[in-house]
């Protein structure tokens, strides 16, 4: 009999579902901060982010569904067995982290993070012009599906959307113009907003640069809902306190927990999440995710090709 661990959260529906497509298997539901090695070396099938240390490259382990969109600890060379395939949750976090960027984004536009210092303070005060959707030039850096989702719902509301992605290919719906990643430097002089979905990759980490800022307006937002170590949380401390930017908004940072020390959480133009737009914060998130974990699980019972295959070049799905 073949042991299936699954250690996301689950609800007495979800057990019921996953045990009903494991029919012959034997079936253990194990929190994640519970979870053994044992309990890992026996699994032919695991549904969640065990610890990556844990795996020690298991013989026995068929199929790794990951409940992240994000694989990076699970894709270093020798960790997994050739024989294993690891899946992603990509798909799952569409909503919730491109309507927490847009949730940023008009934040920043409105002054709202400003209004909310005043009312702690007791000030009825005008805090000056705002900015809109309408008309604005959006720049999305990362064109998967949470970066198209957030370029449909800003264009929606008047913006006008260039998208950058890394691979070359037809202008996808909701997107005025395409360029490629090293292209970049050429749009950002127009960007009212820089919005970053990017991945983490070897090629990201740093992306924006010294020298990225001082090409975007000063008058430009910039919003980070991908990857903290896209930049440095001390290169867009000097960006914001030296006028190249106007205002930031981040759900991610470099180091994380962003250190309670660090000037970045007393910047009165910064707006800072403690990475809270993906998770399982939104119940539409857990859903799917349980949904994408049941065709895999569906397909690994039936012998099939799996969906939401990870890259290991890259780190994401296929």
């Amino acid at each position: 009999m073949k042991n299936i661990l699954v250690t996301i959260p689950v609800n007495d529906g979800h057990r019921e579902r996953i045990r009903g497509i494991a029919g012959g298997c034997r079936v253990d539901f194990v929190p994640r901060n519970e979870v053994t090695e044992a309990q890992v070396a026996e699994a032919s099938v695991i549904i969640g982010n065990v610890p990556a240390k844990m795996i020690r490259a298991s013989q026995r382990l068929e199929l790794l569904q990951l409940e992240s969109a994000g694989a990076d600890a699970y894709i270093a060379p020798g960790l997994l067995s050739p024989a294993t395939v690891l899946c992603n949750a990509t798909g799952a976090y569409n909503r919730a982290v491109s309507e927490h960027a847009v949730a940023l984004t008009l934040m920043l536009m409105k002054k709202l993070h400003l209004y909310r210092d005043a009312q702690r303070a007791a000030l009825w005060t005008d805090c000056g012009s705002v900015s809109s959707p309408v008309g604005a030039t959006v720049l999305v850096v990362g064109l998967g599906e949470i970066g198209l989702q957030y370029a449909a719902v800003m264009k929606a509301m008047g913006a006008n959307v260039i998208g950058v992605k890394r691979r070359p290919g037809p202008c996808p719906a909701g997107i005025d113009q395409l360029v490629l990643t090293e292209e970049i430097d050429t749009v950002l002089p127009r960007a009212d907003v820089v919005c970053s979905i990017l991945p983490g990759t070897a090629a990201t980490v740093h992306f924006y640069t010294p020298e990225r800022f001082r090409l975007m307006k000063k008058s430009a937002l910039f919003i980070n809902c991908g990857r903290g170590n896209a930049v440095d949380s001390d290169v867009l401390l000097k960006a914001l306190q030296e006028g190249e930017i106007a205002a930031a908004a981040t759900d991610v940072t470099e180091r994380e927990p962003l250190p309670g020390d660090h000037p970045l959480w007393r910047q009165e133009n910064m707006v800072i999440t403690p990475h809270v737009a993906g998770g399982y914060h939104l119940a539409h998130t857990h859903e799917r995710i349980v949904d994408i974990a049941c065709e895999n699980l569906r397909r690994w019972m039936r012998g099939e090709e799996a969906c939401n295959v990870v890259d290991f070049e890259t780190g994401y799905r296929r």
